[in-house]
């Protein structure tokens, strides 16, 4: 049951005093990533903690225990956690015995709740062992403490995160690699996954791209070479000796013209490291500037001399400067970009230009698969960008029709569109009704049980029927209302697109209209294309609206 639903508990009508002569304890253990390093919180030094203390008192059993491992205390959305409260709900456990607070949960304001509120609630006893906190025991003075014990158990939750990402930079200044993967040419060492070794398969191939730099061979011919040679990418020879296990990390397997520039330009192989490029924020990767990187100098084995370093530094600036120096007349808006694939190959296709002196200059768009992939790996072809837009407004024309009479039809059945509205409105207001009707009912049922009007056997089968229903109607009324939302998004972009292609002869083909009207164009070498429109996919409810009438 959520938290939400327990926090709803009536205190005022379900205030018992215990009657049983003996405790059916659970033990709840709690380990999350960073306790595991700290020999005393381990589960089974938790469990040898509790079975110790039961041991001293006869009036208590164990029943079992609850135990989640690996997961943070800033939040009570735990599965032990869930079951045992679930347990002491229907009355298999009234006590609960625990290490200390911080295993019970490190946010404040809910972890207090659960011992002074929601456990009382329950006539479920509650035990810190080390924090001699007993909540039959009133008389001893810990209770006064127990807010802020709670208050300094959050506070640790986010000062370890401070913590550790402080050890992390110390780490760094200390020259010892922190990041999860090594870098292509180095493994980790067996003894020291903070050291860097040379690694004996991949160094030759960094070697080997530093020598045709130098020997005057371009970025995009060493892609060629190295996809000819077929040689292991840096992701896929990661999966291939178990680094990567993750499919959506690894990528096509053929080497790109940056991930050789990304090689010539990092100094980890020439024995430095340089780490801190970027840092966590909001949960978000954002680059650091380069006077902040964390630089230490000869803190493993080089695979490239500084010289030759030196020199590959040299040239790229040199290819950049001479690149600068070019006066470049700037190109059109490429109102294509993202929309153009080969037809053969699948590859994004480039956008080029020929200049023209006395007229405008031509573009034309071309498969970079034999140059920048590997040879004969496409069919060699372009398209002219006139001729593309050409033949694409008669393809958009063809549609044209049935795309505009659809949009009549959507317009004209506005009022019965509106129809459906009300009626999921409708069938939403019953459906809460039910729910707030579910909501009493379960509540009466508990006090049913506290009362003896019912047995034990009988309030788990009816909360079960009751928490089956609640779940129905949560999931009904969530797919109604996404259902009618999604369907009012797509009349509205329907009706969009319909207006951008009715203005297509007058305006002609823009960036707009692509962005709108189309998902991918496919090119072949025979000039044909084939088009993906949006409107064709991604409309289903408005077809099953257009089918109805």
């Amino acid at each position: 049951m959520a938290r939400k639903s327990r926090k709803g508990i009536d205190t005022a009508t379900t205030e018992l005093v215990n009657t049983h002569n003996t405790y059916n304890a659970a033990g709840y253990v709690r380990l999350s990533v960073e306790d595991n390093k700290k020999r005393g919180d381990s589960v089974e030094t938790q469990k040898s903690i509790l079975e110790n203390f039961i041991a001293l008192n006869p009036d208590i059993k164990l029943r079992d225990f609850y135990i989640d491992n690996g997961t943070p205390g800033t939040n009570f959305v735990r599965p032990a956690f869930q079951k045992m409260l679930a347990d002491a709900e229907s009355g298999i456990i009234n006590c609960i015995i625990v290490k200390d607070l911080s295993r019970l949960g490190r946010n404040a304001i809910d972890t207090g709740y659960y011992i002074e509120k929601y456990l009382p609630s329950l006539n479920c006893r509650f035990i810190s062992v080390n924090d001699d906190f007993d909540t039959n025991d009133t008389d001893n003075g810990v209770g006064v403490m127990l807010p802020l014990k709670n208050v300094i158990n959050e506070a640790y939750a986010l000062d370890i995160g401070r913590k550790i990402k402080a050890q992390q930079r110390q780490a760094m200044q200390s020259g010892e690699y922190v990041g999860a993967r090594p870098p292509y040419g180095y493994l980790k060492a067996p003894d020291n996954c903070h050291k860097l070794i040379v690694d004996a398969l991949t160094a030759p191939v960094v070697r080997c791209i530093f020598d045709m730099f130098l020997d005057n061979t371009s970025l995009n011919e060493i892609v060629l070479r190295l996809n000819a040679e077929k040689i292991a990418t840096p992701s896929h020879y990661r999966k291939e000796i178990g680094l990567i296990t993750n499919e959506n990390l690894v990528g096509n397997g053929l080497w790109q013209t940056f991930t050789i520039n990304r090689i010539l330009t990092d100094e980890v192989y020439v024995g430095d490291m340089v780490q801190g490029k970027s840092r966590s924020t909001a949960r978000k990767q954002t680059s650091v500037p380069e006077s902040e990187w964390i630089r230490v100098q000869n803190t493993h084995e080089a695979i490239i001399s500084r010289e030759i370093f030196e020199q590959a530094q040299a040239r790229l600036k040199d290819i950049a400067a001479s690149s600068a120096a070019k006066q470049k007349k700037p190109y059109t808006t490429n109102i294509y970009k993202g929309k153009v694939f080969c037809g053969h190959c699948g590859g994004s296709m480039h956008r080029e230009r020929r200049l023209r002196k006395k007229t405008d200059d031509v573009y034309f768009f071309i498969c970079l698969s034999n140059t920048r992939k590997a040879r004969d790996s496409c069919i060699s072809y372009q398209m002219p960008e006139a001729a593309l837009t050409e033949t694409l407004l008669t393809v958009i024309q063809s549609h044209a029709d049935a795309v505009i009479g659809n949009s009549m039809k959507l317009r004209k059945y506005t009022d019965d569109i509106e129809s459906r509205h009300q009626d999921v409105k409708a069938e939403l207001t019953a459906l809460r009704q039910e729910a707030d009707k579910n909501g009493r009912m379960f509540k009466s049922l508990y006090e049913s049980l506290v009362s003896g009007l019912i047995t034990t056997d009988e309030y788990r089968s009816m909360r079960e029927n009751y928490e089956t229903k609640a779940s129905d109607n949560l999931s009904r009324a969530a797919e109604l209302e996404t259902r009618q939302a999604e369907l009012e998004k797509q009349v509205t972009k329907y009706c969009e697109l319909s207006d951008l292609i009715s203005g297509v002869e007058n305006s002609g083909i823009t960036a707009a209209l692509i962005d709108c009207l189309i998902d991918r164009i496919r090119i072949f070498s025979d000039r044909r294309i084939e088009v993906d429109f949006s409107f064709s996919s991604g409309f289903d409810l408005i077809s099953e609206v257009l089918g109805d009438e």
